[in-house]
């Protein structure tokens, strides 16, 4: 039947209003939604901000409590062998980022403007130190070029020990973490404006610094600054690899553990969070600053063979992979012969005799736990805050106060963040003083310390889904918790997967958050490499780092294998 004048002028149906029922119904689901809120604010409050709160405090205060200002600055700051600790740290640091932005830029433009063979190959080599702790890389450098070194002839009178050796260490860690940002910055360019530029004959070079680099800016900025960061605050390199060659995160351990003076670790730490507080507000700016450059007519940028400039990129890609195999093959070797350098024949007795009959193997153990207890309470806090903040309704004064909480962690190190932890955690009047020495306080600890990436993953998925999921659910009385079962988690599954696999490779390898808190019965793997390489043991300290490395890789294949299998399920709607 045709409509008529009358039917098309009629106004809509007015929507029945919901009963008292409906609306006391929907008024208990967002209180249910409300004190988990508060409840999140509350765990952030305890378990990030009150630890540096708690650091500040005892900075201004001496042994016995009281209050002495800035007496402890000035008295570290007066003292030579402490200046030098500051000037050696921004002296490494700026080295490191120095060398491998260059070399990072380089190898993430060959993955994107190049066509030469073996660009997966050379993706995922790039990723493999990402699987170890920064400390295999000390000791297969060490192997390399130690005392008893292969290529130990190559330095000549130059000691491994110290700022070489940190260097070229913090590069090899740091490289991947740089390339990933890289790679999405030139991943981001508009393919019209090189067409546009070879279509006036622009050479390559030209484009180069007129469109390369001016669209990559940002990520370069952003990359130099978590590299600078990493390197500053990264405790397992220094501790192992350099000698008498003092830097702030050193400083740290020596004044905990060493000498029990937790004032002046207290001040030590404060100095090696300034940094990481200003390279994160010079993050904020820049990204407050950048501008969308892909626009909806944007076309993906394609390479073009060019035999002479892929030969020379696949050249270049194969050298760096070479290097990121070789420390990894040398402690691998080192793990698998009798005795470097003098009976290289195969033998598993640094994992039998180093590692079983030692009783070190418990650590590893005790890794693989609170691995996957960081997974399971990571992605429940994690991906649950990150829901309860971007889809429920109410409580706004709150919300801003949880989302910077969430972004804090990325600019506390890990160091500070575990004296934090002593400091208050070890208060005897403090009511969780229970959790001081367990394995809860290193399992908080290292979600605390992962939490941003894992935060800024899960929101990214979250906003990707319309609101109007929860308009629809809230309209047909269907609690907050039903649609976050039945529909967000099935559809936001690939980012779960991947801040699963981003906090158990972090748990398997982390040092400096764990180096504080662990006990006797809490020893981690980590940590276990430490102490196997202060006492000369390199043997089963490379069987350790392997049995990480090998773990963590298999983590990141289930990761695979559960991606292909679960999204088949539950994201056939994609395609």
């Amino acid at each position: 039947m045709k409509p008529t004048a009358a039917t098309i002028a009629a106004p809509p149906p007015v929507a029945s209003r919901p009963t008292a029922a409906g609306r006391q119904q929907n008024h208990w689901h967002d209180r249910i939604a409300h004190v988990l809120l508060l409840l999140v604010c509350a765990i952030l409050c305890i378990f990030l901000l009150l630890p540096v709160v708690a650091i500040l405090v005892k900075s201004v205060q001496d042994k016995d409590g009281n209050f002495v200002g800035l007496s402890l600055f000035i008295d570290y700051m007066s003292t030579p062998a402490l200046q030098q600790s500051i000037l050696n740290t921004f002296l490494m640091a700026s080295a490191v980022t120095v060398i491998v932005i260059p070399a990072a830029f380089t190898f993430a433009y060959a993955l994107t403007r190049s066509t030469m063979p073996g660009k997966s190959m050379f993706r995922t080599i790039s990723l493999v130190p990402i699987l170890a702790p920064s400390l295999l890389a000390a000791i297969s450098f060490i192997q390399w070029f130690g005392t008893q070194g292969i290529l130990k002839h190559l330095l000549g009178s130059t000691s491994i020990y110290g700022p070489l050796g940190i260097i070229i260490s913090e590069c090899y860690g740091v490289f991947p973490h740089a390339l990933m940002i890289l790679i999405t910055a030139l991943t981001m360019a508009d393919g019209r404006l090189y067409e546009a530029a070879e279509s006036l004959g622009t050479s390559r070079l030209r484009k180069f610094w007129t469109i390369t680099l001016p669209g990559a800016k940002y990520g370069l900025i952003s990359a130099a600054l978590v590299v600078f960061t990493f390197t500053v605050n990264d405790f397992g390199v220094p501790k192992v690899i350099g000698g008498n060659f003092n830097v702030l995160s050193i400083d740290v351990y020596k004044q905990v553990i060493g000498q029990q003076n937790f004032n002046k670790g207290a001040v030590v730490s404060l100095l090696l969070l300034l940094p990481a507080l200003v390279a994160f507000a010079i993050d904020i700016i820049i990204r407050r600053k950048l501008r969308a450059q892909l626009s909806a007519r944007a076309v993906p940028y394609v390479p073009k063979k060019n035999k002479l400039f892929d030969a020379a990129m696949f050249t270049y890609c194969s050298l760096i992979s070479i290097f990121m195999l070789g420390v990894l093959g040398m402690a691998m070797f080192t793990s698998v012969i009798k005795l470097w350098p003098y009976d290289l024949s195969f033998s598993l007795r640094h994992y039998y005799f180093g590692l079983v009959e030692g009783g070190i193997l418990e650590s590893y153990f005790n890794s693989v736990k609170l691995a996957l207890w960081v997974v399971v309470a990571g992605i429940t806090l994690v991906f649950g805050t990150a829901y309860l903040t971007e889809k429920t309704r109410g409580m706004d004064s709150v919300r801003p106060i949880i989302r910077l909480l969430a972004v804090l962690p990325m600019g506390v190190p890990g160091l500070v963040l575990g004296l934090g932890y002593i400091l208050f955690f070890n208060e005897p009047g403090n009511p969780l003083n229970f959790m001081y020495h367990t394995m809860a306080i290193l399992v908080v600890s290292t979600v605390i310390h992962y939490y941003t990436s894992s935060h800024l993953t899960a929101v990214t998925a979250l906003k990707a889904i319309d609101n109007e999921f929860e308009a629809v659910s809230a309209s047909l009385k269907v609690p907050f918790y039903k649609t976050f079962f039945r529909v967000t988690v099935p559809v936001c599954l690939p980012a779960i997967l991947d801040i699963g696999r981003y906090l158990f490779v972090n748990a398997m390898t982390t040092i400096s958050a764990v180096v504080f808190l662990y006990s006797p019965d809490s020893t981690l793997a980590s940590v276990a490499i430490l102490n196997l390489e202060e006492a000369g043991e390199i043997g089963p300290a490379a069987a350790m780092a392997t049995l990480i490395v090998f773990t963590s890789t298999g983590v990141c294949l289930l990761y695979a294998l559960a991606t292909r299998v679960l999204l088949k399920r539950t994201q056939g709607w994609r395609s």
